[in-house]
């Protein structure tokens, strides 16, 4: 059996979680049978790792904030006639503790042990620290 693996994405154009939900709530971010999917050029080489049971962890304004289980990768043939894949994950978002995350491109894989835990039950709702506060606090060894 593989070894799980997740994978880390930002969630461009989000200001928060709700606005990440709210996305994958329009049909244009669903599969057909209305599973929230996202979209990218390459397909993970590292498959069958991710589908061991792997997450997409959301980088949102500078944090990783929560994650959804993937479910399965589809193909996806854009307008332009190209393969894509497109990653389908469960609509559940589950936040998690938050920690900072330099801006890149594209996607990257995240081992579980560098993942960040689930926040607490009962704390999922709260509102993320603000961007500076975290840098603060992760600068001094709390986050």
């Amino acid at each position: 059996m593989a070894t799980k693996l997740h994978l880390q994405k930002l969630s461009v154009g989000s200001e928060n979680v709700a606005d990440l939900a709210e996305w994958q709530a329009t049909n244009r971010a669903q599969t057909r049978d209305g599973l929230p999917r996202h979209v990218t050029r390459m397909w993970p080489k590292r498959e069958a790792e991710l589908m061991a049971g792997g997450s997409i962890y959301w980088v949102i304004k500078g944090s990783l904030l929560c994650r959804q289980r993937i479910i399965r990768l589809d193909e996806y043939i854009s307008a332009d006639n190209i393969r894509r894949c497109a990653i389908v994950i469960d609509p559940e978002l589950i936040r998690v503790v938050p920690s900072l995350k330099r801006p890149f491109q594209g996607w990257r894989y995240l081992k579980p042990e560098d993942a960040p835990k689930d926040l607490p039950v009962g704390r999922e709702n709260e509102e993320p620290l603000p961007p500076s506060l975290s840098a603060a606090l992760a600068e001094i060894g709390i986050l």
